[in-house]
């Protein structure tokens, strides 16, 4: 059955839309980010529907931004979870009134000759990556403004979605190829837009230029397509994970310091990206190193950085994972938590 999944959309009763945050979730509401709102004024949308983006960025101090933006007019969007054991935005199923999935999206403008300038690249991009990569166009989305239809010919970005975990890496590899290719339309960052983007980054997450610099000289999944900034998202099907929301629960202890070598980094291509660790040296706070097991985020700039063998340094929110029904318990360290404010982080040592 398909389920609410990572980077769907949700628009609400009040006329908001939210994209939806990982695939795993309460029965009866959906984790999702306040992206954009009715206004006027907005640059996105057509005719006299006009949105806003209030998700500026996808960092923890804009995501806190909408969080005061909700407890002023829609408090009903915000819960405490008792099992984040953090007060994050829900979307109550009960408030849903349209659920926009990629995968349908993508097929609506496969389907039809009536596309705009920007739809029409999706599709010649779409068409090529999966032919290089030899992944059908049924494991295929577009997600963002494009996915509900308020996107700009004139400033969008493309924002793909590809489904599957073998899917994921076959892909990740005809990017790189396609990068290299002097006969496609597909090309990495000019030095200055590569100079740009470290610079953005270096200052949204509050890095030194060094550590910008080389994350982002990992980061596969963006580029330009024909004069047009895209970006692919890796996202799990249902039957790629066992898991549900409620098996785990999460317990802060505090923000700590560590550096420790990856062991495994098979899912750090989703989000949330996960890094498996061992031979954990703890700099700041409690000293349980040993029982340290694994660095997760939900900042979309950390994912597939760090390679097994690579050591990393890391700062973040200290827990303690609670399986319920077997009663067993290890540490986690998550990176992109509303307590560190944005000064937490993962960097390659």
């Amino acid at each position: 059955m398909r389920s609410f999944r990572d980077r769907d959309y949700l628009l609400t009763k009040e006329g908001l839309f939210f994209a939806v945050v990982g695939n795993l979730h309460p029965s009866d509401r959906v984790i999702a980010y306040l992206k954009y709102v009715p206004d006027e004024a907005g640059s996105w949308g057509r005719g006299k529907e006009k949105f806003k983006r209030v998700l500026k960025h996808y960092t923890i101090p804009s995501l806190k931004e909408t969080f005061g933006l909700l407890k002023e007019k829609y408090p009903h969007y915000l819960h405490k979870d008792p099992v984040l054991n953090i007060v994050m935005s829900f979307v109550p199923v009960k408030y849903i009134k349209k659920h926009f999935k990629p995968e349908e999206r993508l097929k609506e403008i496969l389907n039809t000759s009536d596309r705009d300038g920007l739809e029409q690249k999706v599709v010649e991009l779409i068409k090529l990556i999966s032919k290089e990569s030899n992944v059908s166009l049924s494991s295929f989305g577009v997600t963002g403004s494009i996915l509900i239809n308020i996107h700009r010919v004139e400033f969008s970005d493309i924002d793909l979605i590809v489904y599957g975990k073998d899917n994921s890496y076959r892909v990740k590899e005809a990017l790189l190829s396609l990068c290299q290719s002097s006969n496609s339309n597909v090309r990495k960052f000019s030095k200055q837009e590569f100079e740009e983007w470290c610079t953005k980054v270096s200052s949204l997450y509050r890095l030194k230029m060094n550590d910008a610099r080389k994350i982002c000289e990992r980061k596969w999944n963006r580029g330009v397509f024909d004069g047009t900034l895209f970006s692919v998202h890796p996202v799990k099907t249902e039957k790629e994970f066992s898991d549900t929301y409620d098996t785990y629960v999460f317990q802060p202890i505090g923000i700590v310091k560590i550096r420790a070598t990856v062991v495994n980094a098979e899912d750090s291509i989703f989000n949330p990206a996960i890094y498996k660790i061992n031979q954990v040296e703890v700099m700041e706070g409690p000293k349980i190193g040993n029982y340290v097991k694994e660095v997760i985020t939900y900042e979309g700039l950390y994912s597939d950085i760090a390679k097994e063998g690579e050591k990393i340094e890391v700062k973040g929110k200290l827990e303690k994972v609670i399986n319920k029904a077997l009663g067993t318990r290890y540490y986690r360290i998550l990176v992109g938590s509303p307590e560190a404010d944005g000064l937490d982080y993962l960097r390659l040592v």
